[in-house]
């Protein structure tokens, strides 16, 4: 999903001492919330109560913004619960934050940045909120204080990453991990590469490891010597970037894969795969583009001879019952597809490509979609949002949109939509938030996030361009992070915003 290599690793990133804390009431029982990264385990990005009504949606106000110091690219995804907002950034820092007056309830810090959505979840006799770092580690921290429970390295190898948020279900945290070798692969004394995409289920309580499974079943082995003498190594590659689903019908667990980074590249490369919840076994695996060998030196000059279109699946598949009662997994690929599979069995369903080429370089779909009742939505990378019917992936309607004056260098919508009752909120690569109709995706309402705020805790914030983290919609307020660099070289910037309708 353009990897974020200068994102992963925080080096050199400048922390700041938060403002002091102010009163903040937490009612985790009860309130409006959008909790983990797709508003529950089905990640479909739908909030059904938004209290944002789609003909009132063109009186959104900014109502508070709060600045994030020392961060320079804001990469974690707000969430939603108990009257909070939980965010993590760039610096490790993970803060809780009032929603309705943008004041700071707590702040903690984290080994390594924090690009997980935070998951907020009761187990035992408290809320915890559960979230991973860029070096692989995962925490457990008190919801109302702050602070630490427990913290757990879930994959010990030096590449080791956690972006998509952990998923709770039944006192159990579903953790996904990948790795930044796509990038360190491609030196020359490097023996790439030995990662292998797995996922991680531990007690929500303590942190224990309960099962651990790698999609790729086989360890590495050296497959051969480059000109060098430096080893090379495979299969390897498959990292889960984002959240796991869970179908607590069938008791299962589904994840997208991203490519290979060494060959042979195995099945489960660019692939949908299904686990069993409660043992960690693989179901069966989907593969929807094979050999796929890429790393990022594969975008420079003099790099791998032989790399793939690098078609990760870097967002997670959403699962949907249809009308008739039929349930569908619907998932979006960097290619431009959108698949439609049989969670049974992962038979393919359909198939609907949203732009013209869908074999050359990744990069059409990115951080997912959203689907509501009978629609998916996808925002592309070449710039324009469509929508397809849920039963059998035809296009309902595309809406082509051109950067802002001053911002034509960073065109696209890769960020991830976010969809509430008639209207579909889209943050893009040039800054400029955006709500369309969903019915047929004319524009309804925009606000250019690209410059400077007055915060309320007074830390000097812009926004930029929007990517990774999406914006949520709850209790009548629409939550929208600004300031993504990824590899893009996008616009940075460290304010969280927050708009309300005037009552």
């Amino acid at each position: 999903m353009r990897k974020l290599f200068s994102l992963l690793l925080t080096a050199g990133a400048v922390w700041a001492q938060p403002a002091a804390t102010c009163e903040s009431p937490f009612h985790p029982e009860t309130g409006p919330s959008w909790n983990g990264w797709g508003a529950g385990v089905a990640n479909t990005r739908y909030q059904a109560d938004a209290q944002i009504p789609a003909d009132q949606v063109g009186r959104l106000q900014l109502k508070w913004a709060f600045g994030f110091p020392g961060v320079r690219s804001v990469i974690g995804q707000p969430t939603v619960a108990g009257g909070r907002v939980f965010i993590g950034v760039d610096t490790g820092q993970v803060y809780a934050i009032d929603a309705a007056s943008g004041c700071l309830a707590w702040s903690y810090k984290a080994g390594a940045g924090v690009r997980t959505a935070i998951t907020v979840a009761r187990t035992g006799s408290r809320y915890a909120a559960f979230f991973g770092d860029l070096a692989g580690m995962a925490y457990a921290v008190d919801a109302a204080t702050g602070a630490e429970l427990w913290k757990s390295r879930v994959d010990t190898h030096p590449s080791a990453r956690i972006t998509g948020a952990p998923q709770f279900f039944e006192d159990r945290l579903y953790v996904p991990v990948t790795s930044g070798e796509e990038g360190s692969g491609g030196g020359a004394t490097y023996a790439c590469c030995t990662f292998r995409g797995n996922v991680v289920a531990l007690a929500a309580g303590s942190g224990r490891v309960i099962w651990k499974t790698y999609v790729i079943a086989e360890e590495p082995k050296e497959t051969g010597k480059k000109p060098n003498g430096t080893s090379q190594m495979g299969p390897s590659g498959a990292g889960i970037w984002s959240a796991p689903t869970i179908d607590a019908k069938r008791r299962a667990l589904y994840v997208g894969t991203g490519d290979a980074y060494s060959e042979p590249a195995d099945k489960a490369t660019d692939a949908i795969v299904a686990l069993d919840l409660d043992t960690g076994k693989i179901r069966w695996i989907a593969q929807d583009t094979a050999n796929d060998v890429w790393l990022a030196s594969c975008m420079r000059p003099g790099g791998p001879a032989n790399c793939g279109p690098d078609h990760d699946f870097g967002s997670p598949p959403m699962l949907k019952t249809l009308a008739d009662g039929r349930d569908i997994l619907v998932a979006g690929q960097k290619s431009g597809n959108v698949w439609a599979h049989n969670p049974d069995d992962g038979a393919v369903l359909w198939r609907s490509p949203l732009v013209e080429n869908t074999t050359e370089f990744g990069g059409k779909i990115v951080w997912g979609g959203a689907s509501d009742a009978d629609t998916a939505y996808f925002g592309l990378g070449p710039g324009g949002i469509a929508a397809v019917q849920l039963r059998n992936g035809e296009r309902k309607w595309f809406t082509p949109l051109t950067a802002v004056a001053g911002m034509e260098m960073h065109t696209g919508h890769e960020g991830p939509l976010t969809a509430i009752l008639g209207v579909i909120f889209s943050g893009g690569w040039d800054g400029m938030l955006r709500a369309l109709s969903a019915s047929d995706g004319k524009p309804l309402w925009a606000f250019n996030t690209a410059r400077d705020f007055q915060t309320v805790n007074g830390v000097a914030a812009k926004g930029g361009s929007m990517g990774a983290p999406g914006p949520v919609a709850a209790g009548g307020m629409l939550f929208v992070p600004s300031g993504y660099v990824g590899v893009r070289q996008g616009v940075g910037g460290n304010v969280l915003l927050a708009f309300s309708i005037p009552q």
